[in-house]
C-alpha cells in the first residue's frame, strides 16, 4: 500500500508539475499588442516565405505573416495576409519587400516608406488595407543581370556580324580599292606631266589631240575619284557602328555600369554572409550540440535511475582513495 501510496504521488507531482510548465509557456507566448491586419497582393515569386515569418519594419520587428495563398481578386497573384502592431507607421506610401535571412533561404517580409506621404493607411469597410510589393534586391539583380546579357549577346552579335568573313571581304576590298585608286591617280598626273611636257617641249602635238587625251584622263580620273569615295563611305560606316556600339557600352547606366553595380552588390552580400551570418551560424551549431549533449546526460540519468526526478540524483558515491569508498563485492 506504501507503494502505491507513493506512485500516485509521484504522478499527481509529475502532472501538477506539467500543468504548470503549459500555464507558463501560454503566459509567456500571449499576445496582448493590438495589431492591425494588412494584405499583400503580388506577382512576384514569395520562395521561403511561410506562415509566422517575421514582418519588419526597417529591420524592426512589428509583426507576422498570417497566411499565404491566391488572391481571388485578380488571377494568378499571390495574397498576403499580415499583422502589424498598431504603433507601426504605416501610411499610403509605405511599401513591402522580401528578405532573405541568411544562408537559410527562409524570407521575411520588409516594410519601409518612401516618406512621400504622411496620411495614414486606412481600411475599408470589411476589408483590410493592402500595401504594395515591391521587387527585392535578388529580384533586382536577376532582371539586371539578365537584360546585361542580354545587350552583351546584342553587342557580341553585332560585332560577329561586323567581323564575319563577307565583311571582311568588302574591307579587304575596299582598302585594295583605296590602293588601286591611288595608284590610279598617281599615273593620271604622270600622263598629264608627259602630256605637258610633249606639248610644251620639242615635240610639239596638236591641240585636238591634247584634248582628247585630257578628257580621256579626266574622265579616268572621275571613275577613281567615285571609287574612292565609296570605299572611304563604306569604311565611315564601319567605323561609325564601331562608334555606336562603343558609346553604348560605356554610356552611364549601360551594359558596363550595371555588370559593375551587380558585381559589387553580390560582394557586398557575401561579405555580410561572412561577417554576420556564418559566425552566427556556427555559434547557434555548437549551442545546440552542447544542449543536445546535456539532454542525452539527463536522459541516461533518468533511464538509470527514474527515482531521481522524485528525490533527485543523491550524493555521488566516494570513489577509490575517498572516505567511505567500498570495494564492490564482485570485484573483491
Amino acid at each position: 500500500m506504501e507503494n502505491k501510496a507513493h506512485a500516485l504521488a509521484a504522478g499527481a507531482f509529475v502532472l501538477l508539475v506539467s500543468a504548470l510548465l503549459v500555464a507558463l509557456a501560454v503566459w509567456l507566448t500571449r499576445d496582448v499588442a493590438l495589431r492591425t491586419v494588412f494584405e499583400i497582393s503580388t506577382r512576384e515569386p514569395v520562395t521561403g516565405l511561410q506562415a509566422q515569418a517575421a514582418v519588419r519594419f526597417r529591420g524592426i520587428p512589428v509583426g507576422k505573416v498570417l497566411s499565404i495563398g491566391f488572391d481571388p481578386k485578380i488571377a494568378g497573384n499571390v495574397l498576403l495576409r499580415v499583422s502589424v502592431d498598431d504603433a507601426t507607421p504605416i501610411t499610403t506610401s509605405t511599401f513591402a519587400t522580401l528578405g532573405f535571412q541568411g544562408v537559410t533561404g527562409l524570407s521575411f517580409v520588409q516594410l519601409d516608406d518612401t516618406g512621400a506621404s504622411t496620411v495614414e493607411l486606412e481600411s475599408p469597410d470589411g476589408e483590410a488595407a493592402r500595401i504594395p510589393l515591391r521587387p527585392g534586391l535578388i529580384s533586382q539583380l536577376t532582371d539586371q543581370g539578365a537584360s546585361a546579357i542580354a545587350q552583351v549577346e546584342e553587342a557580341t552579335r553585332r560585332l560577329n556580324a561586323l567581323l564575319a568573313p563577307e565583311q571582311q571581304k568588302t574591307l579587304m576590298a575596299a582598302v585594295r580599292n583605296m590602293g588601286q585608286a591611288g595608284s590610279s591617280v598617281q599615273q593620271l598626273t604622270l600622263h598629264l606631266d608627259q602630256l605637258l611636257q610633249a606639248q610644251l617641249g620639242p615635240q610639239r602635238l596638236s591641240l585636238p589631240q591634247l584634248a582628247q587625251e585630257a578628257s580621256a584622263t579626266l574622265k579616268a580620273l572621275q571613275a577613281a575619284s567615285i571609287e574612292a569615295t565609296r570605299t572611304a563611305q563604306e569604311g565611315a560606316k564601319a567605323a561609325n557602328e564601331l562608334t555606336r556600339m562603343s558609346q553604348r557600352l560605356n554610356q552611364s547606366g549601360g551594359t558596363l555600369d550595371q555588370l559593375q553595380e551587380g558585381a559589387a552588390a553580390l560582394a557586398a552580400g557575401g561579405r555580410t554572409l561572412n561577417a554576420s551570418t556564418l559566425p552566427r551560424v556556427g555559434l547557434a551549431a555548437d549551442d545546440t550540440a552542447r544542449a543536445a549533449r546535456q539532454v542525452e546526460r539527463a536522459a541516461a540519468t533518468l533511464n538509470e535511475r527514474p527515482q531521481s526526478l522524485l528525490f533527485g540524483t543523491g550524493a555521488v558515491p566516494p570513489g577509490p582513495g575517498e572516505p567511505g569508498f567500498a570495494v564492490p563485492e564482485g570485484k573483491k
